[in-house]
């Protein structure tokens, strides 16, 4: 239930701070106090678009907060599950709305940032408003199968269940066969293009890291004569016509005659002498060696150049590198496997396709039967609460269709759309006058008589929904009399399932009420201002005075007004369960 509503700068609402009961509430007060502010306030809370123009004049923001007691099983949780949030069973669920004077929103559930989105899918499951001229989803005919189906309880929701399982297949492979199809135009040039690459490329027979060991040996090919003629030099003069190795020789034979007189100074010198002779002398050993291995070939050299060459140009067709031409080959051999088997996976996909059609059609079948016998259950339920409401003569009719579709599946000898709800369309129908047609829920004409209408189907779908928040925003418009009276009786007895929040102007509807809230503008200092008073019994019986007689409060509209309140508890009792304030 809605426990507090706390409203700051919002429209004429300065500061408000409301606490809320069990059972049915009632919000009077004249034309323009500023009634509507306080749903349009539950209204920001559930999701709805904010404008700007919301917040008080000379104000940054206006702060809307509510407080909830949901119960840890209500679907909500599932919703604000997504995001992290679980019932806790010592805390209250918050939602928190700001709205800028630039036109953002700022909301919070439970002291975390969500978005819009979040919020009205949140707020879709705790609080649902009616107005007398909103287009309620009751009133939208593509909503019917929703609450159709809401009303058939377990028994639909779990094959409809299965068959949004059976559906999402019959797409998936519905989808590919016709990707493949339309693949099937380009199959023959992409066949030719991708043979002649696997061809191409298969010919050339790469080497992982050839074109790195191409350029090296190139490069040595391309410079073999100034390689020859270098280390040729560098190794003569060491060994041939320079002798450093001879003089090296000579130096460490000295060395050696003298070293015994100064083994201390001249050994360490020695040694390294020797050593540098030893280096330097397998140095020119590996000179003349590579010297020696030095090839002359220009022969070689072309046929590099023109491997290069080849590979340069698979590089521009192909890849950066041997490696990336080699992994786009693969690729291309995986495609072309598939283009060649194009056929069998065509005739694959279609089998597929036919029995995943077969069983959708089975089970949209079965979910179809399973419907009719709900409208026909949701029809009986319809009739017998507007009988309460003075609309016996009322029928109420669930229409159950098919839409054909050349395109779509055979069923029963005929060809209809396949949906993700299955193969029907449901429309709620109402003929109110005997001798009339039925119609359409949006077609009827009388004001009075939606407002029944929509009160009657709200009673049934509250226990189904366990939206806990129902607000009818001057729904009795157009009523009067017996009609006014069974409006009050209903929503009283509505409000043992949930909390009903009703703006009204009539005392009919007011006097029936668990709670009455006053609304009351004043103008002080130049600034209006909008104030909401908890009535107690003696104020109500004020207030339903002014409703009945006006502004000027008699002896006898007060008179009056508290026998309506004395009647109203004693028709409550059989109404409703015993509700605490």
């Amino acid at each position: 239930m809605l426990q507090e509503l706390s409203i700051r700068n919002l429209a004429v609402i300065e500061s408000v701070r409301l606490s809320f009961h069990n059972g049915f509430h009632v919000l009077t007060g004249e034309t323009g106090a500023g009634k509507s502010i306080i749903i349009d306030a539950l209204g920001l809370i559930a999701g709805g678009r904010g404008a700007s123009d919301l917040v008080r004049f000379g104000q940054d923001k206006a702060e809307i907060e509510a407080l909830f007691d949901v119960p840890a099983d209500h679907p909500v949780w599932e919703v604000l599950g997504g995001i992290g949030l679980t019932a806790a069973a010592d805390e209250h669920l918050i939602i928190r709305r700001e709205l800028s004077v630039q036109g953002k929103s700022v909301s919070r559930i439970n002291g975390q940032l969500v978005n819009l989105s979040t919020l009205r899918e949140a707020g879709e499951r705790l609080i649902n408003i009616h107005g007398q001229h909103e287009h309620q989803s009751l009133l939208k005919a593509e909503e019917h199968i929703r609450w159709l189906d809401l009303f058939g309880g377990q028994e639909i929701e779990e094959t409809r269940s299965a068959y949004s399982a059976a559906y999402g297949e019959y797409i998936r492979i519905h989808k590919e066969l016709a990707a493949l199809r339309e693949a099937e135009k380009q199959a023959l040039q992409m066949q030719d293009l991708y043979r002649f690459q696997v061809e191409e490329i298969a010919e050339a027979q790469l080497k992982s890291g050839e074109d790195e060991c191409l350029a090296e040996e190139k490069s040595k090919l391309g410079n073999a004569e100034k390689l020859y003629q270098n280390v040729n030099d560098s190794y003569e003069a060491l060994n041939a016509g320079g002798k450093a190795l001879d003089l090296v020789r000579r130096a460490v034979l000295k060395l050696q005659d003298i070293v015994q007189f100064d083994a201390g100074r001249l050994g360490p010198v020695l040694e390294q002498m020797q050593s540098s002779f030893y280096q330097l002398e397998d140095a020119a050993f590996q000179l003349r060696d590579y010297r020696d291995s030095v090839e002359f070939n220009p022969e070689r050299l072309n046929e590099i150049e023109d491997r290069l060459n080849l590979i340069s140009s698979f590089r521009r067709k192909y890849g950066e590198n041997v490696e990336e031409i080699l992994r786009y080959l693969e690729k291309v051999r995986q495609e072309l496997a598939v283009l060649d088997h194009k056929e069998e996976r065509q005739q694959e996909l279609e089998g597929r396709l036919a029995r995943q059609e077969k069983e959708c059609v089975r089970l949209a079948l079965k979910l179809s039967g399973q419907r009719a016998s709900a409208g026909l259950r949701l029809s009986a339920a319809i009739e017998a609460e507007l009988k309460e409401l003075h609309m016996e003569r009322t029928v109420f009719h669930v229409q159950i269709g098919r839409q054909e579709d050349p395109r779509g599946v055979t069923v029963d000898g005929s060809t209809v759309r396949l949906t993700r709800s299955g193969i029907d369309q449901v429309e709620f129908l109402i003929a109110p006058n005997p001798g009339e047609p039925l119609r359409g829920l949006g077609k009827i004409a009388s004001g009075g008589e939606l407002s029944r209408m929509m009160l009657a189907l709200k009673s049934i779908f509250a226990k189904v929904d366990r939206i806990p928040v129902l607000v009818f925003d001057e729904v009795d418009t157009g009523v009067s009399g017996r009609a006014a009276q069974a409006i009050a009786e209903r929503m009283a007895r509505l409000s043992a399932d949930c909390q009903v929040f009703s703006i009204t102007h009539l005392p009919q509807v007011a006097c029936m009420a668990d709670a009455h809230y006053y609304i009351s503008k004043a103008v002080e200092d130049g600034r209006t201002f909008t104030r909401v008073k908890d009535l107690d019994t003696a104020e109500r019986a004020e207030e339903l005075a002014r409703m009945l007689g006006g502004v000027e409060i008699t002896e006898t509209t007060l008179s009056h007004a508290l026998e309506m309140l004395a009647m109203a508890e004693t028709q409550k009792r059989p109404l409703t369960r015993n509700l605490s304030r």
